[in-house]
């Protein structure tokens, strides 16, 4: 497997309503800066979004961050990074961040990190990207995602096995095992 040095993470740019979203949130920060591994994010300043960079920031890490324009003109940016690409809009920062990146970890989020989950499986399966994709189901958020996913598989409509799409790990510092 290539070694992974970037890591692409999607996730909320909120902090939702348990504590242990930001701490996971924080842990997977303090993991990739202690391990060099650049982030890749979506260039905000809020949520578990802003955690994630802050935290990479704050330990001497790489922080690159890929933002649509429209996000700009409302202020929602993170100043204060090592790199941000602003660019036309939310598709044109999707492919941006996969070809910084080698691999994707999902965290807890809303539509649009969803949204990033199903595109970057979609592009894996129809061999558009072999990025490595993992799902950190920090206290099951993603259980009934992850059972839906297994249910297509059982109904016929996956070309792939789950198994080789994605990891999924239910603790931060499990991703150690996958660097």
């Amino acid at each position: 497997m290539k070694k992974i040095t970037k890591l692409a993470i999607f996730c909320g740019s909120k902090t939702g309503k348990n504590e242990v979203y930001k701490r996971h949130a924080l842990e997977l920060a303090t993991i990739m800066a202690e391990n060099k591994i650049e982030l890749v994010y979506g260039g905000g300043k809020k949520g578990i979004m802003g955690i994630v960079a802050d935290t990479v920031m704050g330990k001497g890490g790489i922080v690159r961050g890929v933002i649509p324009q429209m996000l700009v003109d409302w202020e929602h940016q993170h100043e204060g990074i090592s790199e941000l690409f602003v660019v036309e809009d939310m598709h044109v920062r999707k492919r941006k961040m996969y070809e910084l990146c080698d691999g994707v970890v999902i965290l807890p989020g809303g539509f649009g990190t969803l949204d990033e989950l199903f595109e970057t499986l979609t592009w894996n399966q129809l061999s558009l990207h072999d990025k490595k994709v993992f799902i950190l189901n920090t206290a099951g958020f993603y259980n009934h995602l992850l059972q839906h996913l297994d249910f297509l598989n059982q109904e016929g409509f996956l070309w792939n096995d789950l198994n080789g799409l994605m990891v999924v790990l239910n603790e931060p510092k499990e991703i150690l095992d996958h660097l």
